[in-house]
């Protein structure tokens, strides 16, 4: 993963933090804010069931579609909840020095 790849996600970070206080009828990202946690969360459960899926049927294309579907999803949570993907990030390098 090259660094570029990683500012990739803090820009998009950066930007579904923006539009969550846009027009909830021409942003889905504001949309998914508007429905609240728990819609988001659902979100994130039913990405993350559709990845568990694609990989058990070996079908990779779909595993990256919905992998990319799931970080997206992740990212919106976590803005919801105010916290960062860094913050996530802290706890697994936390746990990689343990």
């Amino acid at each position: 993963m090259t660094t570029a790849t990683l500012e990739f996600l803090t820009t998009l970070e950066d930007v579904i933090r923006r539009r969550a206080n846009e027009d909830a009828d021409h942003s889905y990202t504001a949309s998914l804010f508007s429905a609240g946690t728990r819609r988001i969360a659902q979100k994130v459960g039913e990405e993350g069931l559709e990845v568990a899926l694609a990989a058990t049927a070996g079908n990779k294309d779909e595993l990256l579609e919905e992998s990319a579907d799931l970080l997206y999803h992740l990212l919106v949570l976590l803005a919801d909840s105010e916290v960062t993907l860094a913050d996530a990030v802290a706890v697994l390098e936390a746990r990689h020095t343990a």
